[in-house]
């Protein structure tokens, strides 16, 4: 991805959530040099990678298939910098734009519209050897209300829905009318070790540096020491 096309999603994110009256730490804002100026009292951000994400899962069309994040708290499963066992983070989901079909191993997760369009999750369970079960029914918690779908439908969240998504539960997601202010409430993230995705697909982006960043993103702080 180019670093001007990073910077206008971040810009774009920030927008939204502006709209839906949702602040960020204050720290969300800091430039590159307000980052180099940063002690070890930032640790917990650098090693629990809070903050700014943004990725085309190496798939070179983030219009297509791309997401905005941003980690707003996380644990740490590596390093004892903190014992949260919870994160969250909030996201900009956009219309049409697909995060792949993926689950998770370790971490449970909450997904909730915030606000905008209405999000559209698409279920399938896994099988042992990690395929798509194209035949089994999907048990979900949507809002603490237990609904069985068939595989593969759909499931829409208008805003202030949300949905329960259990471990090895496939799951990919758009949005539709308009770009949706997406909240996630889980177990500690692990983004380096935890995602299967259905199709081999790369996590983080290669950047092309086209202009100076806005806001380094959560995997950028090695570069800092």
């Amino acid at each position: 991805m180019k670093r001007s096309q990073i910077n206008e999603n971040i810009r774009l994110a920030k927008k939204l959530m502006a709209a839906h009256h949702f602040i960020l730490p204050q720290w969300a804002y800091w430039s590159l040099d307000d980052w180099q100026k940063a002690g070890p009292e930032v640790r917990e951000i650098k090693e629990s990678m809070l903050g700014w994400d943004i990725t085309d899962f190496g798939l070179g069309d983030f219009a297509k298939q791309g997401l905005t994040l941003f980690t707003i708290r996380n644990g740490n499963l590596a390093k004892s910098v903190n014992e949260k066992t919870y994160a969250e983070k909030i996201m900009m989901v956009q219309v049409n734009q697909i995060t792949p079909m993926h689950f998770h191993w370790s971490k449970m997760e909450d997904i909730i519209n915030r606000g905008g369009g209405v999000l559209a999750i698409q279920l399938y369970n896994s099988t042992p050897d990690e395929d798509l079960d194209k035949t089994g029914d999907v048990k979900v918690s949507i809002d603490g209300i237990e609904h069985t779908v068939k595989a593969g439908d759909i499931v829409k969240l208008e805003p202030g829905d949300s949905i329960t998504l259990t471990r090895g539960l496939y799951h990919k997601f758009w949005a539709e009318k308009a770009n949706c202010l997406v909240g996630e409430v889980s177990m500690v993230n692990d983004d380096t070790k935890d995602n299967r995705f259905h199709e081999p697909l790369g996590r983080f982006p290669e950047i092309e540096e086209d202009e100076p960043p806005l806001h380094l993103l959560c995997n950028e702080y090695p570069v800092l020491g």
